[in-house]
This record gives structure tokens, sequence and C-alpha cells, in this order.
């Protein structure tokens, strides 16, 4: 990418965001924030318990992530959210227009795989029927692009970068 933009790593529990984003804010050259340090105390020990977080649980994290990207505005960096609704990507926008989207997705049975697999993370594999439920993919008219999480983290990180890219390209030739 030749912007330094403010990329959101999202998508549901498992698919990897704490893994690539770090991995895609190395190859950008900009700084990562994981999305998880945002929630308050209140919010991890629901998610603990196996109990989904409601639309007010999220806002005040929302708000925390929306001021961390409005303050790398024009500097860059990369940083994990969920993100799953439409309301909450909207939120982020109000808070850091400009902000470009990266949703790792994936087939079920991989993440729900990965997930059981990971150690000493706050979030149940009970939760991911809710987040696949909550989930509302990327609108046409929001920036962003989906990434296929299958794969090695490498070859995520690579299909991410070509894909923002690729997102880029269209922009350049327009004006």
């Amino acid at each position: 990418m030749s912007t330094p933009h403010v990329v959101v790593v999202m998508g549901v529990a498992g698919t990897g965001k704490t893994t690539i984003g770090p991995l895609l804010a190395a190859r950008l050259g900009v700084p990562y924030a994981e999305g998880d340090d945002f929630h308050p105390p209140a919010n991890v020990a629901r998610m603990a318990a196996g109990i989904p977080l409601g639309d007010e649980d999220r806002r005040p994290w929302l708000d925390a992530i929306g001021a961390w990207a409005h303050g790398r505005a024009g500097l860059g960096g990369v940083v994990s959210c969920s993100a799953l609704k439409r309301a909450y990507r909207d939120r982020l926008r109000a808070a850091a227009p400009g902000i470009v989207f990266v949703h790792l997705a994936g087939d079920r049975s991989l993440i729900e795989d990965r997930m059981a697999h990971r150690r000493g993370h706050f979030m149940p594999t009970a939760l991911l029927d809710s987040q696949f439920a909550t989930l509302q993919p990327l609108g046409r008219d929001e920036a962003g692009v989906v990434v296929d999480v299958s794969g090695s983290p490498g070859e995520i990180t690579s299909r991410a970068l070509d894909a923002l890219r690729d997102l880029e390209r269209p922009a350049r030739s327009s004006r």
C-alpha cells in the first residue's frame, strides 16, 4: 500500500486476527495494536464465562479502538477487531475515516479447530456460533477486502497484502 492507512483486521474469533495483524503490520512497516487489549475487564470476564457481548458492551471497546485508529490517521497502523456488524464498522469509521478492513474469513470447521487448539485465550469455542450469527459481511460500499484463512500465516498475510494493493489500484486509475 502506498498511502499509510489504518487497517482493521476483522473476523470471527479464531480466524487469526492476532496472528495475521502483527505480520501484516510488520510487512507494511507500521505499528500493531491488539484489539483484545482495548476490552474493559468486564467484557473479558463475560466472554470467558461464555456470555456473548451485546452492543452496549461493545461501545467503549469500539470507541477505544476508534480513538487509537484516529491517532494513527496519516501515519498508518494495523489493529485487530472482530468488527462483526456493519454498525460496529460504521462506529470505527466515524472515529477514523479512511480506515480499511481486512476480513479474515474461512470454513467454520477450520476456525473451530484452530480455536480448540489455541492456549491462553479467553474466548471459548462455545461462542463461535454467536459470532457467525452476528457477522455481517463487508458491504460493497465499505473499503475492505476478504481474505481466506486457509494456509500458513505467511500465505494469509501475503494474500492480504495483495488484496490491499488491488484495492488501491482502481482508486489510482480513476484520478
